[in-house]
């Protein structure tokens, strides 16, 4: 029997509104996964788009869930029932106010630390057992509201390591699937 098929979801918010935001990080590592596979999106009835593809060779659904950000939970479950996919084979990529800016952290569980995103889709897979890579944004400036900071756009900073970054984390989602998570936390745990 060959590899297992996993299900890599990209977290973010649809609209052309949002695509530059820092919340849309996962959305924009997915499409970079997408690109190198040399794949276009396609709807799926789950609520997503969808690109089934291998990623490092392992077979795999790219996905990018329709919903708002604090309903993903609903895709991703559809998409787990529709693809037979369990939920140890499920990665998430999502944006991590906790860790700095262009930091990658890589886990599997854990709470939802505030983040609506991954609430969502722990309530909706019944457990938090699936894999994060955490796609650091940093903290907000002085006084802002988390809230506001991560619905806005990377600064001029950020932006230029941005193309850079989500490569990095495309390779660490590839290291995941094709090594394990154990080798690509070793390759790809920035420290803080």
């Amino acid at each position: 029997m060959g590899a297992q098929r996993w299900l890599v979801v990209g977290l973010g918010n649809p609209r052309p509104k949002y695509a530059g935001n820092r919340h849309n990080v996962g959305f924009m590592v997915a499409d970079a996964l997408a690109a190198r596979a040399g794949e276009r999106w396609k709807a799926h009835r789950a609520h997503a788009e969808v690109a089934e593809t291998r990623v490092a060779g392992v077979p795999a659904v790219l996905a990018k869930p329709r919903s708002y950000m604090n309903l993903s939970g609903g895709p991703v479950a559809g998409l787990c029932s529709f693809y037979k996919i369990p939920l140890e084979r499920v990665l998430v990529v999502h944006d991590e106010l906790d860790v700095a800016y262009g930091a990658l952290k890589l886990k599997r569980g854990g709470g939802a630390g505030g983040h609506n995103g991954l609430r969502s889709i722990s309530k909706s897979l019944d457990g938090p057992d699936y894999v994060r890579v955490r796609f650091g944004i940093g903290r907000p400036p002085g006084r802002m509201d988390p809230a506001a900071f991560v619905l806005k756009d990377f600064s001029g900073s950020e932006a230029k390591e941005l193309d850079l970054n989500i490569e990095r984390a495309a390779d660490a989602v590839e290291t995941v699937l094709a090594d394990g998570l154990e080798k690509a936390q070793n390759v790809y745990h920035t420290a803080q």
